[in-house]
């Protein structure tokens, strides 16, 4: 045999062996081929190389065999080269791989491809687009490999808008037809929740194979879309094509996300007669199935007949009982798995993190955090992404923020635990500082970062801030994602966006309890209470599930709007519902019936409640006390105390109130010690001002003075206004002068501050310095606020203002006014409304602008409304002495009730007397 036949022989040999994967002979060959005929060409360096993949034992001989490249001068031969670059590039050694690619003489698409591979494979989204880049630069037209590559790059690398753009070079090319690319693409746009862009590229698909099925129901079962999982399998049957253990997996999990447990059997049968061999995966989902769909004693039988070297069951079977918080098992599992000495993954810490998350353990979550960080978990994205998460949801921001910051890599799911964390305690400003920070550092947020920084744009009201993150949820390809429509509604609610909210509410094809919640608590919330009560009528007429939230924040709307007209229909129907038996809305209830002047109704709703907690304390405290029931409101207290209940600041607010509204002075101030003597709350600038009101109406005003002078913390507008107001009661022009001073500096365009001390300066005859006041206002631009008073009659609200000849019946209301002045002037009503002017004054005005707004809304009311009906009248400003006499005077010959709501309290009138005693 001639030399040049000796050497095609082994040429031979060689291929042979590498196509039938034998190793050690390959290399053997290629070693005495060198040792026979000296030097070795390219070909057969290439065969050593091909021989050496997949076996991570032969680095050395890949080394060798790249060392021998070089030396022979053949380190730029492009056969070598691309299957060094795919070698190194499989096994994460990309440095290595780009200086190979770097040095070849010449590069073919398999050269790109295997570069944009190794890229893709290693997630490193973001070099693979640079390369693809420098591609085109290169005038080099990609093929459909080399898109592919990218598109994977894109998915894996969680680069959306790129991947778009490489899906509009797809189209330009025509590489529709190529069932790889398709693949790709669907892999995309399932990783983003683009379902419906997943599902066009499936349909446009001329041939689809397995993988294009297995990406399809692996995508819609991990997105928890088991139904359509579970539908495509029923095509891909009817496509002829057989499943294998990827799609069987992947539909344990459809099952597992949708409950299926009936289905799930049947491919449990399906797995043991076709006589498929569970792999860890497929045994995985299997246990997955049964955790999920609650039989955990099939479960256990699984997991005992399985592989208990597999961590991933031992992590299933954690996950099993944390499904059902039972902490003590989940603990006993995680102790038995490392006295058989399997080693934890960074999967099992988050699963008894997880459990002792939800079952409020979180000192043993922090043993736990210690445990793994022993065991070389500190630095663990997945670990440290549920720690955040645990510490997040307690509380404990600053330790969260912390992990968050020793992370090396961090990834979308701990900054998005982060920013959740914020937004759930209220502070919205960090959440979306901290969203920014992590757009900087390159991360794309998911749908759930998206909500959550929507959440932190609603709670603050940054509409701005808000619209871009809407933007952002388009071009992010989550238009599908309802939880991200939900709080978009929300938050165009709560900013006063109503059109915009609605817009958007009406694009939304399943609305869920979710979805009329946001808008029924964003409207209130906004202060749109009528556009919140709008919807709440709307879910009804939708057949739409109410919840707890959907009452609680209708009812607080009808308060608002002091509607009790409409709070007794939802309270109705809450009623119905069954919802009345929960604290929250009986709570709601009581705020109604205490705004809306039904003070009765408001104590049977406290007294019918089965179980109380603070809130419904303070509110019904605090409603006895609006509604000149002090007394009560102490009562109260002390059955509050009997019970075992702790006030809070809520709650002294209202007792402190109740006392100012009886004048107990000495007992007020005994209170306000016991504050922070004996349950260690300080107390707030509002409840400063209810020590100088209780002061201020005694007369005390000196007291009163020293007070707000030995007040460890400045006093605000509110106390210094409470001073002044006592001042104007009780002509004390010193001490009013001093209060005046200090808030018209603190708020020097409030006309009510303005219009306190001028009136002061009026009753105690001082013209000329009320006269400066009113010129004060006149040159700072400022304008007194014009007295209003609302009454409803007929389900329509009709208002008042002094003077008013505007209403279409004006004539009658002045002529039944008269006749009722004259009654009532007959048993002893005397007229005060010139105290104010002096006599000059007095002449020039025309006596109707004397007529005040209530006035004419009461005699409104007892013109239109039946005489078994109160009259409940709203004022936005402080009643005048003279306006009570009359309402005292008008409910005794009428015989009817009248409730009137200033700014500061209830006033109820019956049989010629008033509910506060004169004492307001």
């Amino acid at each position: 045999m001639t030399r040049r036949e000796a050497a095609a022989s082994l040429h031979r040999s060689l291929a042979w062996f590498v196509a039938h994967d034998g190793t050690e002979r390959t290399l053997s060959l290629v070693a005495a081929k060198a040792r026979q005929h000296g030097a070795l060409g390219s070909v057969d360096l290439a065969c050593a190389l091909r021989a050496c993949r997949g076996r991570g034992d032969r680095w050395t001989r890949v080394l060798e065999v790249h060392a021998t490249s070089v030396v022979r001068g053949l380190g730029g031969d492009r056969l070598i080269g691309n299957l060094l670059i795919d070698l190194y590039a499989k096994n994460g050694l990309l440095r290595w791989a780009r200086w190979v690619f770097e040095d070849l003489s010449a590069r073919d698409h398999v050269s790109w491809v295997a570069m944009l591979s190794g890229y893709a494979q290693n997630g490193l989204g973001i070099e693979a687009l640079g390369l693809f880049h420098q591609m085109h630069r290169s005038a080099v037209v990609p093929t459909p490999y080399v898109l592919s590559s990218v598109l994977s790059a894109c998915t894996k690398a969680e680069l959306f808008a790129q991947g778009r753009l490489i899906h509009a070079q797809v189209y330009k090319q025509g590489f529709y037809s190529e069932t790889f690319v398709g693949n790709a693409l669907i892999a995309l746009y399932l990783r983003f929740g683009s379902f419906k862009l997943a599902e066009r590229v499936f349909s446009d698909m001329p041939f689809c194979d397995r993988v294009t099925f297995n990406t399809l129901i692996s995508g819609h079962a991990q997105c928890e879309h088991g139904e359509h999982a579970l539908e495509i399998f029923d095509e891909m049957q009817s496509s002829g094509l057989r499943p294998d253990c990827v799609t069987v997996a992947s539909l344990l999990a459809a099952c597992a996300s949708v409950g299926d447990l009936r289905k799930g059997k049947q491919l449990h049968s399906y797995l043991l007669k076709a006589g498929m061999s569970l792999d860890y995966i497929t045994e995985g989902s299997l246990l997955d199935l049964y955790v999920k769909c609650g039989d955990i004693e099939t479960a256990h039988e699984i997991f005992d007949s399985g592989d208990r070297m597999n961590v991933v069951l031992w992590n299933l079977m954690l996950v099993a009982y944390g499904q059902i918080s039972d902490l003590a098992k989940s603990f006993e599992i995680f102790c038995q798995m490392q006295a058989a000495g399997i080693r934890p993954n960074q999967f099992t810490y988050p699963c008894i993190l997880r459990t002792c998350t939800c079952s409020g353990q979180i000192e043993l979550g922090e043993q736990i955090h210690s445990l793994s960080i022993k065991n070389g978990f500190e630095s663990d994205m997945y670990v440290s992404g549920v720690l955040i998460d645990m510490y997040s949801k307690y509380g404990w921001l600053d330790k969260a923020r912390r992990i968050l910051e020793m992370l090396g890599k961090k990834d979308v799911v701990s900054w998005t635990s982060m920013i959740a964390g914020y937004v759930q305690h209220g502070l919205c400003e960090e959440a979306l500082a901290t969203f920014k920070e992590m757009q900087n550092f390159g991360i794309w947020p998911d749908n759930i970062g998206l909500a959550s920084a929507a959440s932190a744009c609603a709670g603050i009201k940054a509409m701005r801030q808000g619209l871009q993150i809407h933007a952002r949820v388009y071009v992010s390809g989550y238009s599908a994602d309802v939880s991200i429509w939900n709080t978009l509604v929300n938050l165009y609610a709560r900013c006063g966006r109503s059109e915009e909210a609605f817009s958007l509410f009406r694009t939304i094809e399943h609305k869920d309890e979710i979805t009329w919640n946001g808008m029924v608590s964003g409207f209130g919330q906004s202060g749109l209470y009528e556009q919140a009560l709008k919807v709440f009528k709307q879910m009804g007429q939708a057949g739409a599930k109410y919840n707890v939230f959907t009452f609680v924040s209708s009812i607080s709307a009808s308060a608002n709007l002091a509607d009790i007209k409409q709070g007794k229909q939802v309270h109705c129907r809450a009623i119905k519902t069954g919802h009345t038996s929960e604290t929250e809305v009986s709570n709601a209830l009581i705020s109604l019936y205490g705004k809306c002047g039904s003070i009765e109704d408001a104590k049977m709703e406290f007294s019918e409640m089965s179980e109380r907690n603070e809130v419904s304390w303070n509110t019904i405290i605090t409603s006895c006390s609006q509604h000149g029931r002090g007394l009560e409101a102490l009562d109260l207290f002390d059955q509050m105390k009997q019970e075992g209940l702790k006030p809070n600041d809520v709650t002294f607010i209202g007792v402190l109130a109740a006392c100012s509204h009886v004048g107990l002075v000495e007992e007020g101030l005994r209170h306000f010690k016991s504050m922070s003597n004996e349950y260690g709350i300080a107390p707030t600038p509002e409840h400063y001002a209810c020590v100088v009101d209780i002061l201020g109406r005694a007369g005390q005003l000196d007291r009163a003075r020293r007070f707000v002078e030995e007040m460890p913390i400045s006093a605000d507008a509110m106390v210094w206004r409470t001073l002044l107001s006592a001042c104007k009661v009780h002509k004390n022009i010193e001490i009013g002068e001093l209060a005046a001073k200090h808030l018209l500096e603190l708020e020097p365009h409030d006309s009510a501050s303005y219009v306190l001390l001028s009136n002061a300066y009026a009753v105690t005859g001082k013209w000329s310095n009320r006269d400066q006041v009113r010129k004060m206002m006149k040159d700072r631009g400022v304008k007194k606020e014009p007295g209003r008073s609302w009454i409803e009659v007929k389900s329509a609200v009709h208002a008042f203002f002094a003077g008013d000849r505007l209403h279409p019946l004006a004539d009658r209301i002045y002529s039944f006014l008269a006749d009722l002045n004259d009654r009532i002037a007959k048993i002893g009503y005397k007229q005060d409304n010139y105290h104010l002017f002096h006599e000059r004054e007095q002449e020039q005005r025309d006596p109707t602008s004397f007529v005040h707004s209530e006035k004419l809304a009461v005699a409104f009311g007892l013109m239109s409304l039946p005489p078994c009906m109160p009259l409940r009248v709203i004022k936005n400003l402080r009643v005048c002495n003279d306006c009570h006499n009359w309402m005292k005077f008008t409910s005794n010959v009428t015989g009817r009730e009248i409730v009137l709501r200033d700014v500061y309290r209830f006033h109820h009138f019956t049989n010629g007397s008033c509910s506060c005693g004169d004492f307001w």
